[in-house]
């Protein structure tokens, strides 16, 4: 993994509050980079159109775009919804709406994990699993000790749970799970392309020469495997720009964290558009002053604003290639789910990672990336782009219900009840099945403990 990918991978996984610290530290560093000029007129946050020709940018696009709202109902007013989203306030939305959720290396492996084509009994599996990891993303527990915890819930043997590992292995970050520093470098480069130079001898030494590595050194490996000792240091090299830690990659965010939406969605002649927030981006560009200078240089000086020079483009590219990911899978959720911003999470189809990675073409890991603590704003208020995922059930009609929209119904029949006769779980049930989704009284159960509905005994309201 070259430098300028893991440069590009760091950034994609930002937040935009963290890339504008990045960008800051990068032109206090960096004397080739430089903040451009603040445009005259401030920048529209409606986005811009999704047909703009393929090479205007998207911020060109966004000063272009015409203030078209005609789809807005006049009772809402151009910058409202009925849900209560507001634009009109500086910050784009109450601080309620713009608190940032904390995200822990636990709980990001349980969304991808719900979010899975697992069985319910392997989703058990791989949570117990994924309550066992340390905080450096490492699994030092032994399988034994993670089939005795699932007793007596769950029968498996140490195979089941490893079939299960193996998936959740596959997760983001890549190298979570592993039980050994040396697990955890093969699956980094088991993600990597065949033709990177090393790779082949890396998986080598990383299966099999790890631990004496430090004691051997390169001649020692190269001696050991028989193998030239330019292509031992070549594979060395490789390994040292993976990760040891990739569990270290996502912690807690501070409490007073505020959110800034990466993205804007709007309707426009009845069709959902999205645009990146570039108002809210700091731009910087190439200081052309000391690029011009670096022919006038002598040799020590020009070498070394060059390499200031590779850096900035790196960089500059890397932003641009973050902005045109987030916008492609922001683009792929509007499809994928107009009906939840017309109306609302009872609309919310099923949608898992592999589906938007299927269709984006990009790599699951990449999408999970693209949406870790980013924002969009909407109609509806400013939301995590994980709200456009959910897991689904099979309906009678030979379609699929999300769990997300099912909450949603079982809030509304809740809602709706006596409350003198509360629903209980096993009616709630039933009501569900002749609205054609089969669900158990326990799942029912489950969706309303997560919505922190009190049960139906203690719902009773005497009026």
């Amino acid at each position: 993994m070259t430098p300028q990918l893991r440069q590009a991978i760091r950034l994609l996984q930002m937040s935009t509050a963290e890339l504008e610290i990045e960008l800051t530290e990068a032109v206090e560093t960096n004397p080739l980079l430089d903040w451009t000029e603040a445009d005259e007129e401030p920048v529209p946050t409606h986005g811009a159109e999704d047909d703009r020709p393929p090479e205007e940018s998207p911020r060109e696009a966004e000063r272009d775009a015409p203030d078209d709202r005609d789809d807005w109902s006049p009772d809402e007013g151009p910058w409202t919804s009925s849900s209560g989203g507001s634009f009109d306030d500086e910050d784009g939305g109450s601080p309620a709406e713009r608190v940032a959720e904390a995200d822990t290396l636990h709980g990001h492996l349980l969304w991808q994990l719900h979010l899975s084509h697992l069985s319910p009994r392997d989703r058990r599996i791989g949570a117990t699993l994924i309550d066992a990891l340390e905080e450096d993303g490492y699994l030092r527990e032994p399988l034994s000790g993670i089939v005795q915890a699932l007793r007596p819930d769950i029968e498996a043997n140490e195979e089941d749970v490893l079939v299960v590992l193996h998936q959740v292995q596959r997760f983001d970050p890549v190298g979570v799970a592993a039980r050994t520093l040396g697990e955890c470098l093969h699956l980094q480069l088991a993600v990597l392309s065949d033709d990177t130079p090393g790779k082949a001898l890396a998986l080598q030494i990383a299966d099999t020469a790890l631990e004496r590595l430090p004691r051997s050194g390169v001649a020692g490996i190269a001696q050991e495997l028989k193998r030239p000792v330019a292509e031992v240091d070549e594979a060395v090299h490789l390994l040292r720009t993976l990760d040891p830690k990739p569990g270290a990659q996502i912690g807690d965010l501070s409490h007073d964290t505020y959110v800034v939406p990466d993205c804007v969605v709007w309707r426009q002649r009845g069709v959902w558009r999205a645009a990146l927030a570039g108002s809210t981006l700091p731009r910087i560009a190439i200081h052309r002053g000391y690029e011009q200078m670096i022919r006038q240089c002598g040799d020590s000086d020009a070498g070394y604003l060059k390499a200031q020079l590779q850096e900035a483009r790196w960089l500059l590219k890397s932003v641009e290639a973050r902005g045109e990911t987030l916008l492609k899978v922001m683009r792929c959720l509007l499809h994928q789910q107009a009906g939840f911003l017309e109306f609302g999470e009872q609309a919310l189809r099923p949608l898992t990672l592999r589906d938007v990675a299927e269709e984006v073409g990009l790599h699951e890991s990449t999408v999970s990336r693209a949406i870790a603590r980013k924002y969009v704003r909407t109609p509806r208020g400013t939301l995590p782009m994980r709200a456009f995922f959910a897991s689904g059930i099979d309906t009678e009609g030979g379609g699929e219900a999300s769990s997300t929209a099912i909450q949603a119904m079982i809030r509304r029949l809740v809602d709706a009840e006596n409350p003198r006769k509360p629903l209980s779980d096993a009616k709630l049930a039933d009501l569900l099945k002749a609205s054609g989704i089969p669900v158990a009284r326990r799942t029912v159960a489950k969706y309303r403990e997560a919505l922190n509905i009190l049960s139906s005994h203690e719902r009773v309201r005497i009026a």
